[in-house]
């Protein structure tokens, strides 16, 4: 290799090349701790914005379908399905009916996807990513909207879930309490530049606050998605793409595992399936591998909540204990039927990529999406239910 009057002998070269490509990853991990933190500034700004008030919309549930929209809702506002279930546990132990419950950690599994729908309009300048990453984010929304379809008119008539649920506590009610608080590093990584950029909003007035802290969250998203795609391509060749195709994309069980096992690490659905929507964009994964992958995210968020249950004592333990197990058999029994069977497996694949295709061709259509499904279709349904 000859570069002006001088010779790189292969070493040298590959030498230069280990250094470049190490650089690169620097900036892949900086860029990731940046969209970690985008995502936290975004749900500090959202509970700064609602002065609290978000868990509130929980007392509105007065029925299985009031119960699934406000779970919707609230996970959207709060930007955390771990916590919603959390907050779900800790309802159904202060007496909140399991009937009412059941819906609502269903629509945690909706709420927790506008993360990642964000996250992919970070590929808007670039027609081909925007596709791709707008495909790869909303096949968790149509999953968990199909799991919804076939599984929430089964609970209402039969209540299997419930029932399921309270067999496998009463085999388990009784355990320690094993608290993740300590557990979560990925929040204690991106909490103190949260808190700076908080206690910076505090100087404009309420709710104000909170909504820069929603803009700078989604602006530092753009950022980290525009060059995180830049580098990705130059890095995602040779083995670099491998050892990724074989941690995820060998094939459906593996994307599973990897997706359930990131999730309890990190403790937030949003954060492993958003990480993953620059990967679609860049083109280094397909849809069809990413997509296991989400369904493992969704087994994966269970976990808080269950070891939250744990920490009840009294004679509601059971009934908390039920519902985080309802929850991780829910997504465990979804995946199954679900991903098992060919023709219900394409569904939302197609989905995905009739909208993706849609929101190509006018970007109002990405935007209708987001603020209809998680927003203004449930608010209006629960405003006129109270009424």
């Amino acid at each position: 290799m000859t570069t002006g009057t001088h010779t790189l002998t292969p070493g040298q070269a590959d030498s230069g090349d280990s250094a470049k490509n190490f650089l690169l990853w620097l900036g892949v991990i900086a860029l990731v701790y940046l969209l970690i933190t985008a995502v936290g500034t975004i749900s500090s700004g959202f509970k700064t914005a609602t002065g609290g008030q978000a868990k509130e919309l929980f007392a509105f549930a007065t029925n299985p379908i009031l119960g699934l929209l406000i779970g919707t809702m609230a996970t959207a506002l709060i930007q955390s399905s771990s916590t919603v279930t959390s907050i779900i546990v800790a309802l159904v132990a202060g007496g909140l009916p399991i009937t009412i419950a059941v819906p609502m950690v269903m629509g945690a599994n909706i709420g927790t996807t506008i993360t990642n729908t964000i996250v992919s309009l970070g590929h808007v300048r670039d027609k081909e990513e925007f596709q791709r990453a707008f495909a790869a984010a909303t096949v968790h929304d149509f999953f968990n909207l199909l799991s919804v379809l076939i599984f929430l008119p089964l609970e209402i008539m039969f209540g299997f879930l419930e029932k399921l649920g309270l067999y496998m506590a009463s085999f388990l009610v009784g355990g320690e309490s094993m608290s993740l608080k300590g557990f979560n590093f990925i929040k204690a990584a991106y909490k103190p530049v949260v808190n700076v950029f908080k206690d910076a909003a505090h100087i404009l007035p309420h709710p104000f606050d909170g909504i820069f802290m929603i803009v700078l969250g989604i602006v530092l998203i753009f950022v980290a998605i525009l060059y995180m795609g830049k580098i990705l391509k130059k890095l995602m060749v040779g083995k670099a793409k491998e050892f990724l195709h074989a941690a995820i994309g060998r094939g459906p069980v593996t994307g599973i595992l990897s997706g359930t096992g990131v999730t309890v690490l990190v403790q937030s659905s949003s954060t492993t399936t958003s990480l993953m929507v620059p990967l679609a964009g860049s083109g280094v994964l397909s849809l069809r591998q990413i997509y296991p992958f989400t369904l493992g995210a969704n087994i994966g968020t269970t976990v808080t909540a269950l070891l939250a249950a744990t920490a009840i004592a009294g004679d509601k333990a059971l009934f908390a204990l039920a519902i985080a197990l309802i929850h991780f058999a829910y997504n465990i029994v979804g995946c199954i039927l679900i991903y098992g069977l060919p023709p219900l497996r394409v569904l939302p694949i197609y989905g995905a990529e009739w909208l993706a295709g849609m929101a190509t061709k006018n970007k109002l259509y990405a935007l209708a999406y987001v603020l209809g499904v998680f927003f203004i279709i449930p608010g209006v349904i629960v405003g006129i239910s109270n009424l």
